[in-house]
């Protein structure tokens, strides 16, 4: 089991971020490891949109896709997504954005593991670090779209 929890305040807006967060498509225009991304659907249900993605990790000798369910939920500002397919025995993650007077906290939660020990050992040596590399891209990310504060 791998799990990484961070909270960030940033200085853009809670909408903006969750935006940001819920356009898979573009994640391989700025996201570390991700080398492609495909939307195979989406739907609504209700008060939340459900799409399931394919993302493609590319790490060091590994390339390896993986299919997740994303669920947006736009009037609570959450992005929840669960594994679907591909290397992991389970993968869960989840975004919350909270508004604040001067932008928004960012909360993401993720917990993961390969099916691949080798897999699992490498990343688990910097496991962390890319985490807070993803995170700090999405903030940098938002400073592109949104300008700096």
């Amino acid at each position: 089991m791998t799990r990484h929890a961070e909270t960030r305040q940033l200085p853009y807006d809670a909408r903006q971020m969750y935006d940001l967060v819920a356009d898979v498509a573009k994640y391989p225009e700025f996201l570390p490891w991700c080398a492609a991304a495909r939307i195979r659907s989406t739907r609504e249900e209700g008060e939340k949109q459900v799409m399931d993605a394919d993302l493609v990790i590319s790490f060091k000798v590994f390339r390896e896709r993986f299919g997740s369910r994303v669920t947006l939920w736009p009037a609570d500002l959450r992005i929840d997504t669960e594994y679907l397919d591909g290397p992991f025995k389970y993968l869960k993650s989840t975004w919350v954005f909270t508004p604040t007077d001067t932008g928004c906290t960012v909360s993401f939660d993720v917990d993961f593991e390969f099916r691949n020990a080798i897999l699992q050992k490498v990343i688990g040596v910097v496991f962390n670090e890319a985490m807070h590399r993803i995170v700090r891209a999405f903030e940098t990310r938002a400073a592109q779209l949104y300008g700096t504060a």
